[in-house]
């Protein structure tokens, strides 16, 4: 299967009936190929609404999913964003025609590596790939209009949070189980944050350090 006219219509479809609605959003996930994301045997499943197993036992999230997250963080396109969990970089991508400039880290240099390939074949400029350790941030490129946390902590992560401009939004899932998370959004105000629950989810672990490959 390609990403031609047929499953573009298709993709749209799926997403507009999970909720996603916003005009920028639907364009910019027209707009990415996430076949082009995905490898190996999965690579038949690439247009279907489903997560799928990536390298380094991590997932590209579907498609619905990552259109409600990026509808929820609201990116406007001044905004500067950092996305912690790069995976197969299918979500930067989408935040590339949303955002003036995208950060994304993730704890596996494999991954990086690759979504550092894919996107410069796309030529795309707007996004820095890093390799680190996603719950310590990226100070030094602070504050960040936007956050966008594509791994599951137990609670939004304190350095994050610091990193947040004020009126800025992050995106997090939260929980203390495999089985039940809860997508957050969080707004950073002058007097503190507040926190309003989405959906519930279910991702990959959020983990200290940095990964052996």
């Amino acid at each position: 299967m390609t990403f031609d006219a047929e499953t573009r219509m298709q993709l749209l479809f799926a997403l507009r009936s999970k909720g996603v609605t916003e005009h920028r959003v639907l364009d910019a996930m027209e707009r990415v190929d996430r076949g082009l994301f995905v490898r190996g045997i999965f690579a038949d499943r690439s247009y279907d609404d489903m997560p799928l197993p990536i390298e380094c036992g991590q997932t590209i999230s579907q498609p619905s999913v990552v259109g409600l997250m990026t509808q929820a963080l609201d990116v406007s396109p001044r905004d500067k964003v950092l996305e912690i969990g790069t995976g197969s970089g299918y979500q930067a991508a989408v935040l590339s025609h949303l955002a003036r400039r995208v950060y994304t880290m993730d704890r596996h240099r494999r991954l990086v590596r690759a979504a550092r390939e894919v996107l410069e074949s796309l030529d795309i400029a707007n996004v820095t790939v890093i390799s680190g350790d996603g719950g310590h941030g990226l100070p030094e490129q602070s504050p960040f209009d936007r956050i966008l946390v594509t791994a599951a902590a137990e609670d939004p992560p304190p350095a994050l949070l610091a990193q947040l401009r004020e009126g800025g939004i992050m995106v997090v899932p939260v929980g203390q189980s495999d089985h039940v998370q809860t997508l957050l959004k969080v707004t950073r105000h002058a007097d503190g944050f507040d926190y309003e629950e989405l959906r519930p989810v279910r991702f990959v672990p959020l983990v200290e350090g940095m990964g052996d490959d």
